[in-house]
This record gives structure tokens, C-alpha cells and sequence, in this order.
């Protein structure tokens, strides 16, 4: 056995060196490489881990969350093993730790910070029991692959019922997430938001999912919204409410920046508090923050040192990621599914200087097939973002400008990517969002990086 593990070790190694060669990601292809040379791989190395393993799961935010998360424990002088590259699945999660293995098979980590595809949770904790989960939120995504969010629901508990002591650090703002963790019986603590935010008017046209109790089926009447189902909630019939939020963002403000307030609670008391300073956009993006700060301080570190990393943080994989490209200031966001896109266009929003936007859509079996999804997105409040001028581009690039007419906002179809930002980088403004699902993702990124150094 033991040699069966150096060999998968040094397979994952060569396998990763070649992708690279050819400029592939490869990270995915070396644990599905190692695996097939030693299959318990990831149950061996899982159990070298000194301390804890945390694992995050949710429909959206995972990859920043984690590797944010990552950065943290990093801080507080953690050996860490983390999936930066959000290669999520079981072979990327074999990957993570494998690549990280010495030549004799062995991995010198404190703490293994995981981001797992919810439908794959239920194959990765076969492998390993993770004690903390960081469940995000819930919203629809790629439908023809996860179904309903029932379904997402189902699986996650399974992989739940594998783990009976991993305690939940959850989204409570999200009455999916809250009503999921209630279910579960597993012990946790909660991170949300409890005053509405002026600078983030919730949209009245947003499409919106748990509108029903999950305990009684009544209509549940909400407070306020922050976006989608997220804010503050209860049922009229059974009483079931918005969880006490154990670590509360108050203070916010959306200018230069993301400022709020962390307010630690104890048994509904005010503990601890600490003003946060992060350089990053996007409403959303608080909740992120707010979720790797809870589960670090639930899990005992004092984090006295992240003022750096949050003023230092930039974003990576094409969340929220910059580039300069001659003049061109150019931002690359992931956007795959209603909610995430609905966000997008609030953090383009914040911006009230003249722009120009491009959007890709693919529907690789990676993405999902349905793009039915195209016709829940608020596309419509783009008129008022100062947008200038409009390429849609990708494999359903022209169902995405059929979605736009219909919106009655005029856009141009350039269907290679490469092509359409040549084509944004000339006679047009120095601002430049592109917004991409998630295979265009890569290649994307890839070529700005490419343009930028030229």
C-alpha cells in the first residue's frame, strides 16, 4: 500500500506537470489519476491533518469564502491545504491534498480548508469527516444537474448523515439554509445581516425561491430583503423565524470598498466587535467575509492579524478579478445562475461611471444545458448602469442577445471571446465588465492574463 501511495503521488505530479505543459488546468485530471492508482489516497492523507478540516458548500460565494477563509488560518501561523483553484468535485478535492504530498506520500498540514460541489459531498465523506461545514446559501443552479433545490437539499443531508459530528456554520439570512440546518440536528452557529442595507435596494422583479415554510408549507412574511430569499423572515403559522445571528454585519457601507461592523454575540450579547475594511466590491460579497470570519472565530482563532489580508485581498479564478489592459481597466466575474447573475449586476451598478459589458454564456455540460435560467435574470435594470455598449458572446451567445431584445436593450453578437474584448478594447470606454459562466471561465481568464502582460 505504501507503495501504491508514492506511485499515486508521483502520477498526480506528472499528470498536473503535463496539463500545465499544455495549458490545461489539470488540477481535476491528477486525483482522478491518482485515484485510479490508489483509491484510498485521499482517506490516508485526510488523516495526517493535525487539527481540523473544514469543508464550504453553497450554491454561490464558495470559492472565495474557502480560499479567504484559507488566508486567514495562513494568518494565525496554520499550515493549510486548500482547493484554491475551485476544483470542487472529488478528484479536485484528491488533487488538493495529493499535490501537496511529499515523495515519500505524506502531507504536513494543520488545517485542510475544502470547498466541495454539493453534489459531491455525499463522495467525498466516505473519504473523510470533516468537523465544520460553511453552508453558504441555496438557489437554483444548472437545473438538468442538480434538479430543484430540494434535491441539492437531500444530498447535502446525506453527506450529512456521514459526518453526525460536523457542526454547521451557516447563512441564516437564507431561510433555505436556516430551515436546512434546523432539520439537520447538527449543531451550529450563524452568520447574517439584520438591518436592510439603503445602499442595496433589493430588486422587486427579483425572482425569488423559499417563499413557503419548510415546516408547515405556509407563505412566510419577510421584514425586508437583502436579494433573493435572503432576509429577515418568519411563518405566521408555526412560528418558525430567522434564526439569533451569532456573528451580525452592521454599519455597512458600499463606497470604496466593502466597511461594516462583525458583532460577536453570546447567548443575544454583544461580545466582541470588529470593524472590517476589505478591499472588494459587491454587496454579496459581505456575506463571503462574514462566512470565513465566523467559521474561523467558531473554530478558535482570534484572527488579530487579517486587517492586511482583507485591505490586500485580491480576487482570483475571476471573482471580481482586475486586469489593466493598455488604458482598459477590465473585471472578470463568475456569473451562473440567477441569483449570482442579480448580484452582478448590483455590483455593476455601484459603479456610476460610463462602462461597457460583455457576457458569455456556454452551455457545456459543465454549465448545465438549460439555459431557461437566462429568463429569471433581472437583465432589465442594466438600463439604468450607465452600460454604453453591449457584445454578447459564447456558445448561446445569441440566445443571450434574444434575452437582451426582449429587454429592449440593443447588444452586438461576437461569438469568439477573444474577438469581443479586441473589439470592447477599441473606440470605447476604459471600463470594462465581463461577465462569464462557468467553462468560459478559464479561458477567459487565461486570455486577459495573456493580453495584460503584453
Amino acid at each position: 500500500m505504501a507503495f501504491r501511495k508514492v506511485l499515486a503521488v508521483k502520477t498526480a505530479r506528472f499528470v498536473n506537470f503535463v496539463s500545465k505543459k499544455l495549458g490545461k488546468q489539470g488540477v481535476t485530471m491528477a486525483g482522478k489519476y491518482a485515484l485510479k492508482v490508489y483509491p484510498n489516497l485521499l482517506r490516508d492523507l485526510s488523516k495526517e491533518v493535525r487539527e481540523k478540516i473544514y469543508v464550504t458548500c453553497g450554491t454561490n460565494g464558495k470559492t472565495t469564502t474557502n480560499n479567504m477563509l484559507a488566508n486567514f488560518f495562513i494568518s494565525e501561523g496554520k499550515k493549510v491545504i486548500c482547493n484554491r483553484t475551485g476544483s470542487n468535485m472529488l478528484a479536485g478535492v484528491v488533487s488538493a491534498f495529493v499535490l501537496e504530498a511529499d515523495s515519500k506520500g505524506h502531507i504536513d498540514c494543520d488545517v485542510a480548508v475544502i470547498e466541495i460541489d454539493e453534489a459531491s459531498a455525499r463522495r467525498v465523506f466516505p473519504h473523510f469527516k470533516p468537523d465544520y461545514m460553511v453552508l453558504t446559501n441555496l438557489f437554483r443552479d444548472q437545473l438538468d444537474r442538480y434538479g430543484e433545490i430540494d434535491i441539492t437539499m437531500n444530498l447535502l443531508n446525506e453527506a450529512l448523515d456521514m459526518a453526525p459530528d460536523c457542526e454547521l456554520i451557516i447563512n441564516s439570512d437564507d431561510v433555505l439554509v436556516a430551515s436546512f440546518a434546523e432539520k439537520s440536528g447538527h449543531k451550529y452557529t450563524t452568520f447574517g445581516i439584520s438591518e436592510p442595507c439603503d445602499e442595496n435596494p433589493a430588486s422587486t422583479t427579483e425572482i425569488r425561491e423559499g417563499r413557503f415554510c419548510m415546516f408547515c408549507s405556509s407563505q412566510l412574511e419577510y421584514d425586508f430583503y437583502h436579494f433573493s430569499q435572503l432576509g429577515s423572515y418568519h411563518c405566521p403559522k408555526c412560528g418558525f423565524k430567522h434564526p439569533q445571528i451569532d456573528f451580525n454585519a452592521t454599519n455597512i457601507s458600499l463606497s470604496k470598498g466593502l466597511k461594516f461592523t462583525i458583532e460577536e454575540k453570546k447567548d443575544g450579547e454583544v461580545v466582541k466587535t470588529r470593524d472590517i475594511d476589505a478591499n472588494y466590491r459587491g454587496f454579496y460579497n459581505i456575506y463571503n467575509i462574514l462566512a470565513s470570519y465566523s467559521a474561523a472565530r467558531y473554530g478558535g482563532m482570534e484572527l488579530k492579524g487579517i486587517d492586511p489580508i482583507l485591505k490586500d485581498f485580491h480576487p482570483e479564478n475571476g471573482r471580481m478579478e482586475s486586469f489593466k489592459i493598455g488604458s482598459t481597466n477590465v473585471l472578470l466575474n463568475l456569473a451562473k445562475n440567477p441569483a449570482g447573475f442579480n448580484q452582478n449586476i448590483s455590483a455593476v451598478m455601484e459603479d456610476d461611471s460610463d462602462k461597457d459589458l460583455i457576457v458569455v454564456i456556454n452551455d457545456n455540460a459543465q454549465d448545465g444545458r438549460d439555459i431557461s435560467w437566462l429568463w429569471d435574470v433581472d437583465f432589465e435594470r442594466f438600463k439604468g448602469a450607465n452600460v454604453k455598449s453591449i457584445v454578447v458572446s459564447g456558445l448561446r451567445a445569441y440566445d443571450m442577445q434574444l434575452r437582451f431584445k426582449y429587454s429592449e436593450i440593443k447588444s452586438k453578437a461576437i461569438m469568439d471571446v477573444g474577438d469581443a474584448v479586441k473589439y470592447m478594447l477599441k473606440g470605447h470606454t476604459d471600463n470594462l465588465y465581463i461577465l462569464v459562466n462557468y467553462t468560459a471561465l478559464y479561458s477567459t481568464r487565461n486570455m486577459l492574463k495573456s493580453m495584460e502582460k503584453k
